[in-house]
């Protein structure tokens, strides 16, 4: 019998891509051989090219992966496992925001949202385990409709407490708990 191989870690960001100091961006730095879907240059708020881009980085890997979404990464995770197959081991999906009520002044408005595809959120059933971790404080998602997302997706659903969207402005850096839960999803 041969040994397990160690999934990839693909880390799947959010719109405001890289923070430096954002949880991802230190686990990305972590974790041997982890993976992270680079920024794009143009079309930015596009979500057919988060799709594609995510894509693309899933198409140079062999064997088993994790996702690990945060915010509209969360939302391009669960576009791209609308139309496409490939075996995903699990995916952990953090802080998903609500792209089909209004967010708050600063972010993308509905009709942006909608004229770039974000927007109904898939509603249908995601062909391999994950977790949805969200605050029950957070301003780009009423934690009602976060419950609802994780139902319809078939994750598990993880009450993380008042961490608001889970970033550096909420005070989160590293976030040990993500390690958990990949080990869970591994």
């Amino acid at each position: 019998m041969s040994p397990s191989v160690a999934p990839t870690v693909v880390i799947v960001p959010g719109l405001r891509d890289h923070v430096p100091d954002h949880w991802q961006t230190i686990m990305a730095n972590k974790i041997a051989g982890a993976r992270t879907v680079p920024p794009l240059t143009s079309d930015r708020l596009s979500c057919g090219a988060q799709v594609a881009a995510l894509d693309e980085v899933l198409s140079d890997i062999a064997g088993p992966v994790v996702l690990v979404a945060h915010s509209a990464g969360v939302m391009t995770t669960v576009h791209w496992a609308q139309r496409h197959r490939r075996p995903i081991k699990g995916a952990l999906l953090a802080a998903p925001p609500d792209f089909d009520t209004p967010l708050p002044e600063g972010y993308p408005t509905l009709e942006a949202l909608r004229e770039n595809g974000w927007s109904p959120a898939p509603r249908t059933p995601l062909p391999f385990p994950s977790i949805v971790a969200a605050g029950t404080n957070d301003p780009l998602a009423d934690f009602d409709r976060v419950v609802d997302l994780a139902r319809v997706w078939g994750s598990r659903l993880v009450d993380l407490g008042p961490v608001g969207h889970l970033n550096p402005a909420s005070g989160y850096g590293e976030w040990p708990r993500a390690d958990e839960f990949i080990r869970e999803l591994s």
